[in-house]
């Protein structure tokens, strides 16, 4: 859990900061929100933190509920605003077979997993969510894997510097089912 403390302060300290220089320049640049991850922001230095967290956690998390729940997270980030084109599904599949700690699961495994979800995210998106958010919920039994969930999701969503706002609304759904607190991960 101390590795976990520090990564909470060093998120604190970057999301403080992130607040700090958007007050100072009188605003926010390109209306993203402040702490949002503007090229070299906060949220891009958060998402390298987490990913390197995720890293230490690998020999833990090899339970079946944790890899369903994060492919479930990782289909409702890529599908956070409603839609998800080819291009994108093949991006958020490469960042999946790409990602160290996912590397414990056979590959076809992921893509089959993601894929499904993506699947009923586009064929019905209220169902499909409520789906993936049931799947997600699954790993809430665990602590540790509940919030390498939202890791992983955090880690996708912030693949492009950027987090969306839609992609913040459903890392913190996911947050709501797993039991762990947005505040957390500076949502």
């Amino acid at each position: 859990m101390a590795m976990w403390d520090r990564i909470k302060e060093q998120a604190k300290g970057l999301q403080q900061q992130s607040q700090g220089a958007g007050q100072a320049s009188g605003g926010t640049a390109g209306g993203r929100q402040p702490g949002a991850g503007a090229g070299g922001g906060s949220k891009e230095k958060l998402v390298g933190l987490l990913k390197s967290h995720l890293g230490s956690l690998k020999t833990e998390l090899k339970s079946g509920a944790y890899r369903d729940a994060s492919m479930a997270m990782c289909a409702l980030v890529a599908a956070a605003d409603g839609s998800v084109d080819p291009a994108e599904r093949q991006h958020v599949e490469s960042l999946i077979l790409q990602n160290d700690v996912l590397q414990n699961f056979p590959p076809e495994q992921l893509r089959q997993r993601f894929n499904k979800h993506v699947d009923q995210l586009m064929f019905n998106f209220p169902q499909g969510r409520a789906d993936a958010l049931q799947e997600i919920a699954k790993a809430a039994k665990k602590p540790v894997e509940a919030k390498a969930v939202v890791q992983t999701g955090f880690v996708i969503a912030g693949a492009d510097g950027y987090i969306a706002p839609a992609e913040a609304q459903v890392l913190r759904e996911a947050c709501t089912a797993l039991g762990v607190s947005p505040q957390e991960f500076g949502l």
